[in-house]
């Protein structure tokens, strides 16, 4: 069973989530901001990241390029998730070393199909 790290700053976001991702049996953490995700990817094994973009205190471009930049934590998939959809949002989003680049509103099967290919 997978760890998977959930960052959202919105409570409906986070449930829509965690429903469309209940069904794998995987173990789902929840934050609200950046600087949260960070911690947790630090304090506690995770086996794939979903980050939503604009958050509050450190946004998910941030994040991304933390992550991917940090030895230990490199190999963690990122899948960034937002209403940010223009090409150049998407472009960044990749440049920063995102794994994947959905953009809301997403079908629930998209984003179970994504998390497959990861874990």
């Amino acid at each position: 069973m997978a760890k998977i790290l959930i960052a959202d700053d919105s409570l409906a976001e986070l449930q829509l989530f965690q429903q469309t991702l209940q069904s794998t049996g995987h173990a789902i953490v929840t934050v609200m901001d950046g600087e949260a995700a960070e911690e947790k990817v630090k304090s506690e094994k995770i086996d794939l990241i979903i980050l939503d973009v604009i958050m509050p205190k450190k946004n998910g471009f941030q994040v991304c390029r933390d992550i991917k930049t940090n030895d230990q934590l490199k190999n963690i998939p990122v899948i960034m998730v937002t209403s940010k959809d223009q090409e150049s949002d998407k472009f960044w989003g990749m440049k920063q070393g995102a794994d994947e680049y959905l953009t809301k509103p997403f079908k629930p099967e998209d984003l179970l199909k994504v998390v497959k290919k990861y874990i």
